[in-house]
C-alpha cells in the first residue's frame, strides 16, 4: 500500500481482530484499544482518502464485540461493519449525539431578553419620573411654593440616598477633594438648576421652558466631546437636531409655531415677552440657565466620581444644594409658605413623596450612576423623553389632550432619540 501506516498499528490490529471471533480475549486493551485499533483500520482499508476519521463517541459493548462510532466523512467504504460506521450511519449517530440543545437555547434566549428589557427600563426609568412628577409639581405648587417645593425635593431625598447606600457599605466621601467635588456638584446641580427651574416656572409656560430645558443634551455633547472626547457623528447631530424640533412641536402652544412659521416671530407669537425688558425678567433665560446647570452637572458626574462613589455622590449634592435654596425660601417666601402648609391634605402627602421618593431619590441615582458608566451624550439624549412621559401622565390624570401636531412631536422626539441610540450615532470614545 501505498499510505503510510502508523507504527504498531498492525501488531495491535491483528490480535483483537481474532478475537473478535472467539469473543473477549483475556489480552483485551479496553476501549482506548478498539479505538485506536479501528483508526487505524481506516487507515488500512482507505488509504486513498484524505479525509481524517472522527471518534464521535465511545466504543460500546455488545453480544457480537465492540462497537464505535468512528467515521470516515465522505467515505461509503467499510468492510468491517461492526467496527465502522460508514458515512450514512454517521448522520445518524451526529443526530442521536450531538443534536442541539433547542430546550436550553430557547431558555438562555428568554432569559436574555428579560436581562435587556430590565436593563432598558431601569435606563429610561428616571426620564419616567422626572415627566410625571411636572404632573404632582403641578398640582402641590398650588399649595406650596416653587422654592419650597425645590428645596423638599433634595433634602429629604438626599438623606434617603444616604441611608440606602451607608446599609450597602458604600464608602463615605474622605479627602478635601472629594468633598470639595461634592461642594461645587451640589451647588451647580442642585442648588442652581432647581433654583433657576422655579425662577423660570414663574415668568414662561412650562411647555416653552421645558423645551428649553431639554436642549441641553446639545451642551452635554459639546463638552464630553471637548472634556472626555465622546465622538458623535453626523446622524448624531441630526438625532439632536431633530429632537429639540419635536420638542418645539410637542410643547410649544400651536399658535405661536403658527405664528412663527408665518414669519411673525417669536414676540408676536406668544405676546409675552417685551422688547425692552431686563434679561432677569425673562423666563426664558432663567430655563436656559437651568439648562445648563444641568448640563454642567452631568458632565461633572464623571470628575465627581474619581473621589467619591457615584451613589454617596448624589445623596451628599442633593443635601448640601438644598441648603442654599432653605435660606431663600425662608428669607422670600415664609409669609406665603406657613398659612399654606396648614391645608395640606393627603393628596399633596402623596404628591410630596411621589416627587421625594420616585422623582428625587430613585431617579437621580439611577440616572447619575448611569452617567458615570456609560456614553453621557447617549444618556443625555434621553432627556426628549421626559415631556413625552410628563404630557402623557397629564392626559390620563388631568384631562389634558394633545393636539395633532403635539402627536406629530412625539413621533418626532421618538424618532430623534432612535437616531442617537443607533450605533452611527455616537461612540463612546473616553480617553482619561
Amino acid at each position: 500500500m501505498a499510505a503510510a501506516r502508523q507504527p504498531g498499528c498492525l501488531p495491535a490490529l491483528k490480535p483483537q481482530l481474532g478475537s473478535r471471533r472467539r469473543g473477549l480475549s483475556r489480552g483485551w486493551a479496553g476501549p482506548s484499544a478498539a479505538a485506536h485499533s479501528a483508526q487505524c483500520v481506516l487507515r488500512e482499508f482507505a488509504p486513498h482518502s484524505s479525509a481524517k476519521p472522527t471518534l464521535r463517541r465511545p466504543l460500546r459493548s455488545d453480544r457480537t464485540g465492540w462497537r464505535g462510532s468512528v467515521s470516515r466523512v465522505g467515505s461509503q467504504r467499510s468492510d468491517n461493519k461492526d467496527a465502522i460506521v460508514t458515512a450514512a450511519d454517521s448522520d445518524t449517530v451526529l443526530a442521536e449525539d450531538e443534536g442541539p440543545p433547542a430546550a436550553a437555547e430557547t431558555e438562555a434566549e428568554a432569559s436574555s431578553l428579560i436581562q435587556q428589557t430590565l436593563a432598558f427600563l431601569l435606563l429610561i426609568s428616571p426620564f419616567f419620573f422626572w415627566g410625571t412628577s411636572m404632573v404632582s409639581m403641578k398640582e402641590l405648587s398650588l399649595h406650596t411654593t416653587p422654592l419650597a417645593v425645590s428645596a423638599w425635593r433634595l433634602l429629604p431625598a438626599g438623606l434617603m440616598v444616604l441611608v440606602w447606600a451607608s446599609s450597602t457599605g458604600r464608602k463615605q466621601p474622605s479627602g478635601g477633594m472629594a468633598w470639595l467635588a461634592i461642594s461645587l456638584f451640589g451647588i451647580v446641580d442642585g442648588a442652581c438648576f432647581q433654583g433657576f427651574l422655579a425662577e423660570g416656572l414663574q415668568r414662561t409656560s412650562a411647555g416653552l421652558g421645558s423645551v428649553i430645558i431639554d436642549s441641553q443634551p446639545l451642551s452635554v455633547a459639546v463638552m464630553a466631546a471637548l472634556l472626555f472626547g465622546e465622538s458623535l457623528t453626523t446622524l448624531g447631530v441630526c438625532g439632536l437636531v431633530v429632537g429639540v424640533a419635536g420638542l418645539c412641536l410637542l410643547e410649544v402652544p400651536p399658535e405661536v409655531v403658527t405664528s412663527l412659521l408665518a414669519g411673525e416671530g417669536l414676540p408676536a407669537a406668544s405676546g409675552e415677552v417685551v422688547a425692552n425688558s431686563s434679561i432677569w425678567d425673562s423666563g426664558e433665560w432663567w430655563m436656559l440657565l437651568a439648562a445648563q446647570s444641568m448640563a454642567v452637572g452631568t458632565v461633572m458626574v464623571r470628575w465627581v466620581s474619581k473621589y467619591v462613589d457615584p451613589v454617596m455622590a448624589t445623596g451628599w449634592h442633593m443635601i448640601l444644594g438644598s441648603i442654599p435654596l432653605i435660606a431663600i425660601s425662608a428669607a422670600q417666601e415664609t409669609d406665603v409658605l406657613l398659612p399654606r402648609l396648614a391645608q395640606l391634605d393627603g393628596l399633596d402627602a402623596f404628591n410630596l413623596f411621589y416627587v421625594t421618593v420616585l422623582g428625587s431619590a430613585a431617579s437621580y441615582g439611577v440616572f447619575f450612576y448611569n452617567a458615570s458608566k456609560g456614553n453621557l451624550t447617549k444618556l443625555s439624549s434621553l432627556t426628549f423623553l421626559t415631556p413625552m412621559f410628563a404630557a402623557g401622565t397629564g392626559y390620563v390624570l388631568l384631562g389634558e389632550r394633545l393636539t395633532p401636531l403635539q402627536l406629530i412631536g412625539a413621533t418626532v422626539t421618538l424618532g430623534a432619540v432612535y437616531l442617537i441610540n443607533t450605533r452611527g450615532g455616537g461612540d463612546a470614545v473616553v480617553e482619561e
